[in-house]
């Protein structure tokens, strides 16, 4: 994969959000991602120092979680993380066995607000 894909991701503040993407290469094939590990951030810019949303296939809690041969990625976000609101930017990076990193997606992560509460 030459350069990230583009691709705008839409959430509601207080509901857990959840994402499903498949890898596939030029073919039309999944990618095997098995071994791989991915991280995906969320901040207010590319500048911002703080993130909304750190999400990592490490640690006790993963939050994204990688399908193995059939080459999905599942972003899941309990609603209790979901406590923003408005325009924000992401990008999701997958990391081989051998140490690649292959950034796949960017884009604007929206927010939207909760009336109930």
């Amino acid at each position: 994969m030459s350069a990230a894909g583009y691709y705008d991701m839409t959430a509601d503040q207080g509901a857990t959000f959840r994402q499903v993407i498949t890898w596939k290469d030029s073919t039309g094939t999944p990618v095997n991602l098995t071994n791989y590990t991915a991280r995906m951030q969320v901040r207010a810019n590319v500048n911002s120092s703080t993130t909304e949303l750190d999400l990592s296939t490490q640690g006790g809690n993963p939050q994204i979680v990688l399908g193995g041969s059939a080459g999905t990625i599942t972003i899941t976000v309990p609603d209790g993380d979901m406590d923003f609101e408005g325009s924000y930017v992401y990008d999701l990076e997958v990391e081989s066995s051998g140490g690649v990193v292959t950034r796949l997606l960017m884009g604007r992560f929206y927010c939207r607000p909760e009336v109930t509460r």
